[in-house]
């Protein structure tokens, strides 16, 4: 390691698909190191939503104190712009208090955010976001999916014609700026982040497993009381499933069930169903990070191996 870079202050990212043991892992670093957790996640960020989020509870944030988690009602938004903002922020605090930033979470979009910078999109306009949802009523998802092929092939080529929150966005920053997301993309100028980083990825070595801990993991939320939470904030607050909190993997399934647009008895094979297909374009971005030092989840050595590594990259610092 170069003095220049002995320099940066140090911080650990550890990524993973839902169900990978993103949590528990994290848990064990901060017992064996000065670490302190900022969440990467996505859904985390919107208060009275725990259940189907799989926040942790009082009890465990009293002993692990998380960043960026509760900061928003339901019927707002919030954005990778913003998480950077919130996330260096949180880190320059951390780091100030003589500790080391675990960012920890599977929303890989603001992980690239953090890590390569983000492009000067135009801000959102409602009225064309509006006219474009209202177009997508009358036309479908998939018809606004062919349009936006038609208009920046390359940004369509990365979406499902169902993806209705990213197709819209592409198409609003269209209607806005004259130009498609991608050429923006392209001309984007990545801004070296002032610290010196670990990125650990935990992918499990079997699909199968992961799937079957997938499972577990809605069918405890359900236990939990996940429909009768999404009840709960449906009567709280003015909420609509375009809504980006409802957009969440199992409330949306939840919705679809309270609205009567899905049958009840097909919630927890639909929200399963969901979880997997989550966890499987979480896998995709992770393919396409090549910085990130690859765990297998499915190690009984893991964690083991974790530490060993964090202890590793932590040995030229001093605290």
């Amino acid at each position: 390691m170069t003095n220049s870079l002995k320099t940066l202050p140090p911080v650990i990212f550890l990524v993973g698909p839902t169900a990978s043991g993103k949590t528990e892992l994290a848990f064990a670093l901060c017992r064996e190191f000065p670490c302190e957790i900022i969440s990467v996640d996505s859904a985390q960020v919107f208060r009275e939503m725990n259940i189907g989020t799989a926040k942790p509870d009082a009890l465990t944030l009293a002993k692990y104190p998380h960043h960026l988690i509760d900061l928003i009602g339901p019927t707002e938004r919030y954005s990778a712009a913003r998480f950077c903002t919130d996330a260096l922020a949180a880190m320059k605090q951390i780091t100030e208090a003589g500790r080391i930033p675990l960012l920890v979470g599977g929303t890989m979009l603001y992980v690239k955010a953090l890590r390569d910078g983000l492009a000067e999109l135009p801000v959102a306009d409602t009225s064309i976001r509006a006219a474009i949802e209202r177009d997508a009523k009358t036309r479908g998802w998939p018809a606004m999916h062919a349009e936006l092929a038609r208009l920046d092939a390359a940004t369509a080529a990365r979406l499902k014609p169902t993806d209705s929150q990213r197709i819209q966005r592409a198409l609003e920053v269209i209607q806005i700026s004259g130009r498609a997301m991608s050429s923006i993309f392209s001309e984007q100028t990545a801004t070296p982040l002032p610290y010196q980083c670990l990125a650990l990825a935990l992918v499990p070595s079997s699909r199968a497993v992961l799937h079957q801990r997938i499972a577990n993991r809605f069918d405890a939320m359900l236990t939990s009381g996940l429909v009768d939470e999404v009840i709960a904030l449906r009567k709280q607050y003015s909420l609509t499933a375009d809504m980006p909190s409802m957009r969440c993997v199992g409330y949306r399934q939840v919705w679809e069930m309270l609205e009567g647009t899905a049958p009840q008895a097909a919630l927890r094979e639909r929200g399963i169903f969901a979880t997997r297909q989550f966890a499987k374009r979480q896998l995709t971005w992770l393919r396409s990070m090549p910085e990130m030092e690859t765990l297998d989840a499915l190690d009984v050595e893991m964690t083991a191996m974790a530490k060993a590594r964090v202890a590793e990259f932590l040995a030229s610092w001093c605290w």
